[in-house]
């Protein structure tokens, strides 16, 4: 009767430490635990690693470790690249120019260590938007003309004389610049400009009132004109 008992009492006894094993975690299962909450800890969230890259961008200029920066934002004209040195914008480039081959080519002319920076360009962003929303006439950005020389720096610098809805010829650019015979060399310098929209090439055209040629394609320069004319 006794040995009876005792068997059930056991039985009992086993069937609750089953039960209970069956609810509880097991060894790895309550390790996984501290080691998930480690990784979602270790995972930054996307305004972490913006605070990061911010801190980088800060980081490295201070250092002297940068340089050019650069941003791209969108446009009625499309995707423009804005790139920057310490002393001013150096570049701009349109989407067609094959941005990566853009950013390549900097390296090799000003330094391999180029950083993308929003914040660096905020300024220059935001003219630009300013201008291509009708409430901006000139820009008011520090430039620097490193990618240029010689008689194409000189037609580069004075274009921005050319008034905002008005244009020239490459005629009259040549005379105004000093150098009457000097249209093609004009031409060649509008082509070649490193700081389109910034600097208004597009506002030269041809004699016969054509619009010529623009490095960011002859659609791109029609916008601009229509854009300041309609203003």
């Amino acid at each position: 009767m006794n040995t009876s008992m005792s068997s059930t009492s056991s039985i009992d006894k086993g069937a609750k430490e089953t039960a209970t094993d069956a609810t509880s975690p097991t060894p790895d299962s309550a390790g996984d635990q501290p080691l998930a909450a480690l990784a979602a800890m270790a995972e930054p969230s996307p305004r972490r690693l913006e605070s990061l890259h911010e801190r980088l961008e800060g980081t490295a200029w201070h250092e002297g470790l940068v340089d050019a920066a650069y941003v791209t934002i969108d446009s009625p004209v499309g995707t423009l690249l804005l790139a920057a040195t310490e002393r001013g914008l150096v570049r701009v480039a349109f989407e067609l120019e094959d941005l990566d081959r853009v950013l390549a080519s900097l390296a090799d002319r000003i330094g391999a260590r180029i950083l993308r920076s929003p914040a660096r360009l905020d300024v220059a962003a935001r003219e630009v938007d300013e201008y291509f929303t009708g409430h901006r006439t000139e820009f008011d950005l520090p430039l620097d003309f490193s990618l240029s020389g010689g008689f194409r720096q000189v037609v580069q610098e004075y274009l921005p004389h050319i008034g905002y809805g008005t244009t020239r010829s490459y005629q009259e650019v040549a005379r105004l610049v000093g150098r009457p015979t000097a249209v093609r060399a004009v031409g060649s310098a509008c082509a070649t400009n490193p700081l389109p929209v910034i600097v208004p090439c597009h506002r030269v055209l041809r004699s016969d009132g054509t619009l010529g040629g623009y490095l960011g394609g002859l659609e791109a320069k029609s916008t601009l004109l229509a854009l300041e004319h309609a203003a």
